[in-house]
C-alpha cells in the first residue's frame, strides 16, 4: 500500500509539473504574440485617430473614431489618387504572378519528368542562382534594361518572369511534381496523350496546392516590392502603392500620419484577403513540397 501511495504521489507531482510548465509556456507565447501583433494593432487604431493623437498617445484605441483619414488619404497628392496607384500595382503584380506560375511550372515539369543530357548540371546551375545576392545583379540588369528602352515601365519586372527567373519557385514545383505518381503519366500516354497534354490535363490540375503557394508568395513579394519600382520607374503616374506611401512623406512639410496609416491599412488588404481565401491550398502546398519550417 505504501508503494502504491508513493507512485500516486509521483504521478500527481508529474501531472502538476506538466500543467505548470504548459501554463508558463502559454503565458510566454501569449505575451510574445501581443508584442508581435501590437504594431499592427497600433497601425489599425492610428488610422482612426487624429494626427496629434497619434504623436502623443501610445494607446491602440482612438478617443474618437474618425474616417476622414481614409477620405483625405485616398486623394493622394492631389494629382493622382490612390485608385491610380492600386491600378498600377495590379498591372505590375498580376502579370508577374501569372508568368511566374506558368514558366516555373513548365521548367519544373521538364526537370521532374524528363531525362536529357546535362540535366543535373542544368538543375545545379538553376538552384545555384539562389546564392547570388540581388545587389550583384542590380547594375547589369539596369544597364541591360536601359539599352532595351524598358526603363520607366513594368517590363523589367514582368518580362523576366516569363523566362522562369525565380529558382525558389522552380524548386518548389519540382518537389511537388515528383510526389505525383508517374503511373498517371503512363496511363495518359496509353490513351494517346502527349507531353503537353499530360502537363495541361494531369500535372497542372493536380498541382493546385503548389500553384496557390507560388501565387501567394509571389503576389505578396511583388506587392510589397519597393526596391525594383524605385530603380526602374520614374513617372509618378506609374507608381505602385509601395512608392506612393513613401512619396506621401515627402510632398508636404507636415506628415499626416493618420492618412498614411489609413492607406497602409488599405494596402494590406489584398494580400491578406488572398491568403484567407487560399489558406487551405497554401498550407497543403507547403506541406507537400518539402519546404516545411
Amino acid at each position: 500500500m505504501g508503494a502504491e501511495n508513493k507512485d500516486r504521489k509521483r504521478k500527481k507531482n508529474r501531472h502538476k509539473s506538466r500543467t505548470v510548465g504548459q501554463l508558463l509556456c502559454y503565458v510566454f507565447l501569449t505575451a510574445l504574440a501581443v508584442v508581435m501583433v501590437y504594431p499592427l494593432l497600433w497601425m489599425i487604431g492610428s488610422s482612426f485617430k487624429e494626427n496629434n493623437e497619434i504623436i502623443t498617445s501610445l494607446s491602440i484605441f482612438p478617443k474618437q473614431i474618425r474616417l476622414s483619414a481614409f477620405v483625405e488619404g485616398w486623394k493622394g497628392n492631389g494629382r493622382y489618387t490612390y485608385l491610380t496607384y492600386f491600378v498600377n500595382t495590379f498591372l505590375l503584380v498580376v502579370p508577374t504572378v501569372f508568368f511566374t506560375v506558368f514558366s516555373s511550372m513548365l521548367v519544373a515539369y521538364g526537370f521532374a519528368r524528363f531525362h536529357f543530357p546535362l540535366k543535373k548540371l542544368c538543375f545545379a546551375l538553376v538552384i545555384s542562382t539562389l546564392l547570388l545576392p540581388e545587389q550583384t545583379l542590380m547594375v547589369p540588369r539596369y544597364l541591360l534594361f536601359n539599352r532595351l528602352g524598358w526603363l520607366d515601365s513594368y517590363k523589367p519586372v514582368i518580362v523576366p518572369a516569363v523566362f522562369a527567373t525565380y529558382p525558389f519557385f522552380i524548386y518548389m514545383m519540382i518537389q511537388f511534381i515528383r510526389g505525383l505518381p508517374r503511373e498517371l503519366d503512363e496511363s495518359a500516354r496509353i490513351d494517346g496523350c502527349g507531353s503537353f497534354g499530360i502537363f495541361a490535363g494531369i500535372i497542372v490540375p493536380l498541382s493546385k496546392p503548389a500553384i496557390f503557394s507560388v501565387t501567394l508568395f509571389q503576389f505578396v513579394w511583388r506587392w510589397n516590392d519597393f526596391f525594383n519600382p524605385l530603380i526602374y520607374i520614374n513617372s509618378v503616374s506609374k507608381y505602385p502603392v509601395s512608392l506612393a506611401l513613401r512619396m506621401s512623406l515627402d510632398v508636404a512639410d507636415t506628415v499626416h500620419w493618420d492618412q498614411l496609416m489609413a492607406m497602409s491599412l488599405l494596402t494590406m488588404l489584398p494580400p491578406v484577403l488572398l491568403y484567407i481565401f487560399a489558406q487551405k491550398y497554401f498550407i497543403e502546398g507547403i506541406a507537400t513540397s518539402g519546404l516545411k519550417g
